[in-house]
């Protein structure tokens, strides 16, 4: 058929008619196209193909009426579903992706950012109810940073997980009073403040008034996005030409969209979208010490709780908090200008730092990564295996320009840390992306008593910490043996170490860098976290500066653990391996980092749904915090459980901390196992890592009592564990030696002397916390 504007109308064989232009065999230009089916489309084609503005029908009165661009809804357009939901916005390929509104069947809103036909990015969603939610998303569900609203006042300005609260966060409740603390798939979990309606303190008048800013801030962003996304023009291109025997697969694009007003709704109101805790609810003894402070307004009540269960509480004076916090900022400060290793880095040099150590690690392993693979060798661990490179701001042939201080950059043994990421099975690209990425790096509050600053990569998978020049020897030294180390044994509990690197400043100032798998980054919530070193002498923590990120020590732990026999074994066989290589390195003075995940106790399962509670901040009883009534709540009467391992129900992806086999239990029949917590889900066993374990601690007993009878506590807790702390050298400690000897400490002081001694007295402590089962 010649090209003709005029219009031609067509009946093909199957049924399907066209009334239109043509360009050769094929529609071009205006038509309007008919399938035996029912669908229509009537707009512009372009060589067979619908592109242009159109409006698309479909049988089950579902239709759109925008942009197309090669047979795909693409661009901007309206549809509307035959459910009566209306989509207004953007498209990719047949799929919601952009900045659009959805208006569903139930009158719910979502305004803002959708990827691939799910919300993901910013937005705003208004449920038909009046709660309404301005905030981050992710495949469909809040995630990230955000504020919810519910139609009864109470509200939630913090961190979202998969719908739920997860993180820190502010709670207000629409009495007027507040909640400061963590929370963990949608339950509170951990140290939080409770602040009474009426208490005078200065932040809660910011936070409210920061939450009016924010939310005002918010809506204007949304909306003005909104208000851009006019019909943007598409770029039409040519597509394949098709024959008239393909134009009928065309009608593809009834069956890809359909589904499309059949979206997914959130429901009539929030509340399938989290699980609550009725964990604000007030004993009645509590109440009754506390009413006369509740009406000066002056208290605030300290609280710890365990998957949404009140395991402590304690009043707080707001007076003298406020002026505690403000002396142990100026200590901190003091602490920090005192101790840090690298104080010359104030104010915004400590900023340049991080960003010359990004721009550093991107050069040095996109650099290293396309070296074919090959043998570690002898010469990788030598003084001349390093890479070096000066980074002027303006940039230069090898490196790009940047907005830091002009820096010269060196890295140790690349090719060997190479191989040890490989050994740690870290992809190159995740690593770059962890640390160099746009969210960049966080400089933790305090350096730790060496003087060493810590900084965390923003996903927590990584921890870099500054060197004094001697750790640094220490550890080029023992890098070939740490090599090998690692490489034959993959339990290894030993610190991870991804890298080495060194940053030299105008005016010869050198800081020097290790990068470290942060153990801390695990899939259930740190509640307790300890460094032990089998040593009583100054090994504790003062109470006034604990916090749920205060890491304990020696004479702070108070609990002893129980294990699975086959695991026990499985962890002092590897601590005994482990302990031996250090003291082949002569190595003193290093820890054991132990967190501890508690699971709520049995004997506390009551508070979650008293029966007869006098005092509710709550204001309804099936709304509890945006959740579902407390009837729904429960945890199982055992928290953990170990089963059959199931590689296809775990997560076997390698973390920053996590290498090495599946543990056996005997408990189970001597097999591989995994770690399943009703209500929370299911974790692979690793050494060091998801260890289930009893934690048993003595009770105070009670003076009065007539008979003698010793009582424990037992909880039950998954253990995080690893060493650190590796580059103390044993000669670095003889100029203390007599000291040592010569004052009466205790006995485990001294065993900082001789890496043997250390290395013994350090296992038989550990022996008695995690004791032999009778």
């Amino acid at each position: 058929m010649e090209d003709s504007g005029s219009i031609t109308e067509m009946v093909l064989s199957n049924g399907d008619a066209y009334v239109g232009s043509f360009k050769g065999v094929f529609p071009h230009g205006k038509g309007k196209y008919t399938w035996s089916d029912g669908s229509v489309y009537d707009g512009c084609w372009e060589e067979g193909n619908m592109s242009g503005e159109g409006r698309f029908v479909w049988p089950s009165g579902a239709s759109y009426e925008g942009d197309f661009s090669g047979g795909y809804l693409h661009g901007f357009g309206i549809f509307s579903g035959s459910d009566g939901s209306i989509y207004r916005g953007v498209w990719r390929m047949n799929t919601q992706h952009g900045i659009g509104r959805k208006q569903y069947q139930n009158s719910d809103i979502y305004d803002g950012c959708w990827k691939e036909g799910v919300r993901e990015g910013s937005g705003r969603y208004a449920w038909s109810n009046g709660n309404m939610y301005i905030g981050n998303w992710k495949d469909g569900k809040m995630c990230g940073r955000g504020v919810m609203k519910w139609f009864d006042g109470d509200l939630f300005d913090g961190c979202w997980l998969n719908g739920l609260r997860h993180g820190s966060g502010c709670y207000r409740f629409a009495d007027g009073s507040y909640y400061f603390g963590v929370w963990t798939k949608g339950l509170k979990d951990g140290h939080g403040m409770f602040y009474p309606a009426g208490s005078k303190h200065r932040f809660l008048k910011k936070c409210s008034d920061r939450y009016d800013e924010k939310r005002k801030r918010r809506l204007s962003h949304i909306s003005s996005s909104n208000s851009e996304s006019v019909k943007p023009k598409v770029k039409r291109s040519f597509s394949e030409r098709i024959s008239y025997s393909l134009l009928r697969s065309s009608g593809s694009i009834s069956q890809r969209t359909t589904s499309l007003g059949e979206d997914i709704a959130l429901g009539d109101s929030s509340r399938d979208m989290m699980t609550c805790d009725s964990s604000s609810v007030l004993s009645q003894s509590s109440l009754d010490d506390r009413t006369e402070f509740l009406e000066t307004g002056s208290v605030a009540y300290e609280r710890e709780y365990t998957q949404g269960v009140l395991i402590k509480e304690r009043i707080v004076n707001i007076s003298r908090l406020s002026r505690k916090s403000k002396q142990r900022c100026k200590f901190h400060a003091k602490e920090v200008k005192r101790k840090s290793c690298v104080d010359f880095l104030e104010g915004r040099k400590s900023y340049y730092l991080m960003l010359n150590l990004q721009l550093g690690i991107r050069y040095s392993v996109g650099k290293i990564t396309p070296v074919p693979i090959r043998e570690v060798r002898q010469s990788d661990f030598g003084d001349q295996a390093r890479i070096k490179m000066y980074f002027p701001r303006k940039g230069s042939q090898f490196t790009p320009s940047h907005h830091s201080l002009d820096f010269y950059w060196k890295d140790y043994c690349p090719m060997v840390f190479r191989y040890l990421r490989e050994l740690f099975k870290l992809d190159a690209a995740d690593y770059m992306m962890s640390i160099c990425g746009d969210d960049g790096l966080r400089e933790l509050s305090s350096p730790g008593k060496s003087g060493s600053l810590f900084y965390l990569s923003r996903d927590d998978r990584f921890v870099i910490k500054t060197l004094k020049k001697s750790e640094l020897k220490a550890l080029l030294k023992m890098l070939p043996d740490y090599y090998k180390h690692v490489k034959e044994h993959d339990n290894t509990l030993i610190t991870k170490v991804f890298g080495v690197h060194r940053i030299s400043l105008k005016r010869g100032k050198k800081v020097r860098f290790v990068v470290m798998g942060n153990m801390f980054c695990t899939e259930l919530r740190i509640h307790r976290r300890y460094d032990l070193k089998g040593s009583s002498h100054g090994r504790f923590t003062k109470k006034d500066r604990v916090d749920e990120t205060t890491t304990l020590k020696d004479l702070d732990l108070t609990y002893e653990f129980h294990m699975d026999k086959l695991l026990r074994e499985a962890l002092f066989k590897q601590l005994s391996v482990d302990c031996r290589f250090l003291e082949s390195q002569n190595i003193i003075d290093y820890s054991l980092l132990l967190g501890l995940h508690f699971r709520a106790p049995e004997n506390l399962m009551s508070l979650l749904e008293p029966p007869d509670s006098l005092h509710r901040v709550e204001t309804d009883p099936d709304h509890v915090e945006g959740g579902i009534s407390q009837g729904e709540l429960s945890i199982p009467p055992r928290g953990l459980l170990l089963v059959t391992h199931e590689p296809s129900s775990v997560n076997v992806t390698p973390g920053p901390h996590v290498r090495g086999s599946t543990l056996r239990a005997m408990s189970v029949g001597d097999q591989e196992v995994d770690l399943l917590l009703p209500g929370t889900g299911r974790l692979r066993v690793q050494l060091g890592v998801n260890m289930p374990a009893q934690a048993s601690q003595k009770v105070m007993q009670d003076e009065a009592a007539s008979v003698q009878v010793e009582l424990f506590e037992v909880y039950d807790v998954v253990l995080y564990l690893g060493i650190i702390d590796i580059l103390q050298e044993y000669n670095m400690k003889k100029k203390v030696e007599h000291r040592y000897k010569s004052l009466q400490f205790d006995p485990m002081s001294i065993s900082a002397i001789e890496p043997k001694i250390y290395s013994k007295r350090f296992l038989s402590f550990l022996e008695k916390v995690f004791p032999v089962e009778p």
